[in-house]
């Protein structure tokens, strides 16, 4: 504002210079004024400029932060249906964009309308023919910027959109670059992402053709108005109508408003562009957290669940009553499901693949709701306990036993910060993993790389099975825990369980039959129900689907 105000002054301390000039007397105070000004406004255009642009870096810093808040408390489901790359995208590029509205969009457009009404008063205060003829230009290249501003909007969204399904196809191929190697795909996914980058080059040469062809529509405008101003003006001084001093400096200011103009139709086309960056980013944002959702019972019928309390209730841990579920609509996995897991025992979910075993997990932890039934924690409905209270009494062993780039000890921490490294080195050493953190490769510190490739199937493994032990949660969820291990290391995890076991309760999806024979209880699943439920010897009895699993791995 004080840059504006300091602009507006200029002109008017050029026409008394001038005047003083004309009567044969030069105003050196008014010149000094005039430098004074000028030095001012630069200062002070220095200052804005920075302020802008520490504005857009924190506001950055909180979309940034609060977007990813947001995406890590996101349903399951949402991550399903998304690709990572476009949410990445979202809080990358399309925060980029917002940022530009901040720091050359939208408060620059509020300094210059200042500048730009302090011009137009100005102006009609001089000479109210030459504005009109002046507005009369400016009024129809506005009209023109305001028609071609939709437009210039949808462009802009379809650009970020085809940008976002660039990041999605990069980060499809890069996060299984080894793959593709091994595959000789590269030339093919490097195609794929070409048409994507093509199609993306198309919508950004769109915006760039709509973007040129009208923001210079107000220039022009301006432009024109000079011309016409200098032929009617000139005119209007040797009619005696207008004195040099207030032509010069009506020209000065047909001269600034080309600034306010021209910074006024850029930021208009960047607040479209904004605006679709904006709207994707409100679109995730809108999604509700996960538990945003009120519980299905009466808040007072809902128990504050202790992370290390007891509960009063005596019957099983966990009961599942008629479950029906489905990932997709039309697409059931489990079909009224029902068994129970007794506190303290080692139950093993056992089953063709397809049958629904690790959904089972998934149902436990909360990923997923209920299309149908009940599942009781502790005899609680799961869908009246916070998921914060409820998994904070759940360790959970995933399929595949993802590891998280970083060192190891970052990977040991991720659910207890506080252990110290003896506490590591020392559930390292039980699950055989001592040796890779040895002094001589880095220690704790050792560097797992990006997803843990670093590391072999097994190693990871056994690290994902190092930070289930270190915990204290009285309920393991373990889902194919012994799927990338030798039978070697498969003993010392199984006797790793066997300490664990005699105050843990512990449901298993396995495979491998070796891993659960020794189960206090087998659910054999099929088609998503119940087939069968006993020991490992009587199963092998009446069930000819144990019996048949059992038969194709030898073990009787």
């Amino acid at each position: 504002m004080i840059g504006a105000g300091l602009g507006l002054a200029q002109p008017l301390l050029v026409q008394r210079l001038i005047e003083s000039v004309g009567r044969g007397s030069t105003s050196w105070g008014v010149c000094l004024i005039l430098l004074v000004v000028a030095v001012a406004e630069a200062f002070a255009s220095a200052v804005q400029s920075y302020l802008l642009q520490l504005t857009g870096e924190e506001m950055v810093l909180r979309i940034r932060t609060t977007l990813a808040r947001h995406l890590l408390k996101l349903p399951i489901r949402e991550f399903d249906r998304r690709r990572i790359g476009d949410l990445l995208s979202r809080a990358s590029s399309d925060v980029t964009v917002v940022r530009s509205v901040v720091t050359s969009g939208l408060v620059s457009s509020l300094s210059a309308g200042v500048l730009f009404v302090g011009v137009i008063v100005l102006m009609v205060r001089l000479d109210p023919l030459l504005f009109a003829i002046t507005a009369t230009a400016i009024t129809v290249g506005a009209i023109v910027q305001v028609a071609a501003g939709r437009t210039i909007r949808d462009a802009s969204l379809t650009a970020q959109d085809e940008t976002a399904r660039l990041s999605a196809a990069m980060e499809r191929s890069l996060s299984a670059v080894r793959t593709i190697r091994a595959a000789l795909a590269e030339e093919r996914e490097a195609g794929m992402i070409e048409d994507v980058a093509h199609r993306a080059f198309l919508a950004g040469s769109r915006v760039a053709r709509l973007v040129s062809v009208t923001q210079p529509v107000m220039s022009l405008a301006v432009q024109s108005a000079f011309v016409v101003v200098l032929a009617v003006g000139g005119a209007r001084v040797s009619g005696g109508a207008l004195t040099l001093g207030e032509f010069i400096a009506y020209i000065l200011y047909v001269f600034m408003l080309v600034s306010p103009v021209t910074q006024g139709a850029v930021a208009y086309t960047q607040i479209q562009a904004g605006l679709a960056s904006l709207a994707r980013i409100q679109e995730v944002l809108s999604v509700p957290a996960e538990g945003a959702v009120q519980p299905t019972r009466a808040a007072t019928a809902v128990h504050d669940a202790d992370c290390d309390g007891d509960t009063t209730d005596d019957g099983p841990l966990l009961r599942f009553q008629d479950v029906h579920f489905g990932y997709r609509s039309g697409a059931p996995v489990l079909r009224g499901l029902t068994f129970d897991v007794e506190r303290g025992s080692r139950t093993a979910l056992v089953g063709p693949s397809g049958a629904g075993k690790s959904t089972v997990l998934a149902l436990i932890e909360r990923f997923y709701e209920l299309d149908a039934g009940r599942i009781l924690f502790e005899g609680r409905d799961l869908r009246d306990i916070p998921h914060s209270q409820l998994r904070c009494r759940l360790a959970y062993l995933e399929q595949g036993a993802p590891v998280l780039a970083g060192s190891v000890a970052d990977n040991l921490r991720l659910r207890a910060e506080g252990l110290t490294e003896q506490q590591l080195a020392e559930v390292l050493r039980v699950v055989k993993l001592d040796d890779l953190t040895g002094d001589d490769r880095g220690g704790l510190d050792l560097s797992v790389g990006d997803s843990g490739h670093c590391l072999s199937g097994g190693q990871r493994q056994r690290l994902a099975w190092a930070r289930v032990l270190l915990g204290d949660e009285p309920v393991l969820l373990l889902d194919e825990p012994t799927s990338s291990v030798d039978s070697r290391n498969e003993t010392v995890l199984q006797r790793a369980l066997d300490q664990v076991g005699g105050h843990r309760t512990a449901l298993v999806v396995a495979h491998r039959l070796s891993t659960i024979v020794r189960s206090d209880r087998i659910v054999v699943m099929d088609q998503g129900t119940v087939a069968d439920v006993g020991r490992h010897e009587e199963l092998l009895d009446r069930s000819a689907l144990y019996r048949d699993l059992a038969s194709n791995q030898l073990i009787r």
